[in-house]
């Protein structure tokens, strides 16, 4: 079975500090895989936030998440304070990809790496809606 292998873009448009909390920590005592799309989420949610969105409310749309890819790359321990940079890829008609890098801060070692596409969605008519313009055009300015 072939590894999964994420690219990284050749550069971030968003940085967020994240610390590990013991909810974080499994048996093992470092940071467990399923906590590691949650701290993708939440820099997910604080990027949209600076512009005044939420994951529920994006120029009158909301996101779903499509598909989640990880590639872990090093052990995070409770405490340790992780860099999250996130980057948005590959705009389509109705949705777009994100990529995110983990990378203690302290040491500089990347932590893992991910992907999440995303979609744009109407709750209310239960259906996919295209990606809104002042969206894109907001991420096609923050990309160049």
């Amino acid at each position: 079975m072939s590894r999964i292998k994420i690219e990284l873009p050749p550069k971030f448009i968003f940085s967020t500090e994240i610390s590990l909390r013991i909810s974080d920590i499994n048996y093992g005592g470092h940071l467990g895989n399923d906590s590691v799309l949650s701290i993708f989420q939440e820099a997910r949610i604080r990027f949209l936030n600076q512009f005044g969105y939420s994951e529920k409310s994006i120029e009158g749309s909301s996101i779903i998440m499509v598909d989640a890819a990880i590639q872990y790359k090093s052990q995070g321990f409770y405490g340790d304070v992780l860099i999250v940079e996130l980057y948005v890829d590959d705009i389509h008609r109705s949705g777009c990809d994100l990529v995110y890098r983990a990378t203690n801060k302290i040491t500089g070692k990347e932590i893992a790496r991910g992907k999440t596409g995303i979609v744009f969605f109407d709750y209310k008519n239960n259906k996919l809606v295209s990606v809104p313009e002042a969206f894109k055009k907001l991420i096609e300015e923050l990309n160049s």
